[in-house]
């Protein structure tokens, strides 16, 4: 008995360790790489100075005050210094410091010997700023460009930047205009967050806002309102999309303490977010901004209901599959149809969303006079989830750009699952019901293959 009892001990620690296990973590270290405009145009006046000379001894300033900052590493790169402007050199970028510990003094000594000259190749540089960050973990990596000047060799700075993000290269850049004006603010709104430095004073801001958003952290409580406005709904799974990227940035299944209230959570003030609530259909609030260092509370309105649909018999259909036909561009519903089986349409444009898991449709089907055309989805795989503590959670389909998409909300009592699933790659995102917080949420993904089977173990 006294064994039995000691194995029950430690199989009940080893749980309780497991589930409350934080599993999204911010890194603690970050990485800020400075990319200087030093083409021609920056030996234009600006006030009491010129561009060139107000960027380096705002720049040198900052990079002093760094110096006891343990958990952040600085790194210079230039473009446009190295070749006269005659020359249109496209490539014309340099990484004048790397990114190491205590570099400072070469920092604000190497900004001293930048000679503005040539042209502005923004997109490239970019492309090899992407080189310059180190591949080690644990860090987020920061892109701060200051430029007077937009691109000028016919790169596409907007989809370099973008693709670099997508990769996890680096966080949504900074950019400071130098005298140049709001109205480059769309220009530059597709590469990263826009600052107009129209004066030495605004730069001095610019600068200091990218630095304290790149190195504080925020916490944010998300308040799920009822219809009567009050933060009453939980349980429910809540995503954050990077906005820049549309590919998720953190999620959690929502979470009341006994008082009723939502805990909080750490986020990356760097980016702006959609705050996406999984409820059918989803609830967003979009293009939210977090307030560096500071406690952010935002609130989605989603009152939610319950529907019980009842069918005798209907365990006849339960493994069929039926897909809902609708004309081009109109919203009724032309016809259940069977899968496996022939009928008749009348000419014309249809579109076929097919009642799989997840759904698959088929857009500008065109049926042509005595003929049939034929449409095929790979047959699906099958999900096995294992789960011994009760909890909430669903499942999301992830497309090849890492987008997600919910699919099935799972069963908050049922310790086994199995669900066919078309092939694909899925997250599973799961609490277990007596974790402490939503920070304790697990996240697991599984690619499901067609016609096999796939085992999930959420907690043992």
């Amino acid at each position: 008995m006294k064994k039995l009892m000691l194995l029950f001990f430690i199989i009940t620690a080893g749980y309780k360790l497991q589930a409350q296990e934080v599993q999204q973590v911010l890194p603690e270290k970050t990485r800020i790489l400075f990319l200087l405009d030093g083409s021609g145009s920056m030996l234009a006046g600006w006030g009491d100075v010129n561009r060139i000379t107000a960027a380096k001894e705002l720049l040198t300033e900052l990079v002093d005050s760094l110096k006891a900052n343990t958990k952040l590493e600085l790194a210079l790169r230039a473009y446009g210094h190295l070749y006269r402007r005659s020359s249109q050199n496209c490539k014309d970028t340099r990484l004048e410091v790397g990114f190491a510990r205590n570099n400072h003094a070469q920092i604000v000594s190497k900004l001293n010997m930048i000679d503005p000259k040539g042209t502005t190749p923004i997109a490239y540089s970019l492309e090899q700023a992407a080189n310059d960050f180190p591949t080690t973990q644990g860090y987020r990596n920061i892109i701060i460009i200051i430029t007077d000047g937009i691109e000028s060799c016919d790169g596409d700075p907007c989809a370099v930047s973008l693709a670099l993000q997508k990769k996890g290269i680096f966080l949504k850049p900074f950019i400071i205009g130098i005298g140049m004006g709001a109205e480059y603010k769309k220009q530059f709104k597709c590469i990263g967050e826009y600052y107009d430095a129209k004066d030495v004073n605004s730069f001095r801001f610019a600068l200091n806002r990218a630095i304290t958003t790149s190195l504080e952290k925020a916490s944010a409580s998300v308040e799920l309102l009822d219809i009567n406005g009050k933060p009453k709904e939980t349980n429910v799974n809540v995503s954050f999309i990077n906005s820049f990227t549309d590919e998720p940035a953190f999620d959690f299944v929502h979470y009341l303490d006994p008082q009723g209230r939502p805990d909080s959570v750490e986020l990356d003030p760097v980016l702006t977010y959609d705050v996406v609530v999984n409820t059918l259909p989803p609830a967003i609030k979009r293009n939210v901004n977090l307030i560096p260092g500071q406690h952010n509370t935002i609130q989605v309105k989603c009152p939610q209901g319950g529907l019980k649909l009842n069918q005798d018999g209907a365990s006849v259909y339960s493994h069929g599959v039926r897909a809902i036909i609708t004309e081009k561009g109109k919203s009724s519903i032309v016809n259940i149809h069977n899968m496996n089986e022939s009928q008749k349409y009348l000419v014309g444009t249809y579109d076929v969303e097919v009642l799989t898991t997840p759904r698959r449709m088929f857009r500008n089907v065109e049926i042509s006079q005595s003929k049939t055309t034929s449409l095929s989805l790979p047959a699906p795989g099958i999900l096995n989830i294992v789960n011994n503590a009760a909890g909430y959670g669903s499942i999301y389909e992830l497309d090849e750009n890492g987008r997600q998409q919910w699919v099935y909300d799972l069963d908050h009592d049922k310790p086994k699952i199995s669900l066919a699933l078309q092939p694909g790659k899925y997250k599973i995102v799961f609490r277990v019901d007596r974790a402490p917080g939503s920070k304790y949420t697990s996240i697991k993904e599984v690619e499901i293959l067609e016609g096999r089977s796939a085992l999930v173990k959420l907690f043992n």
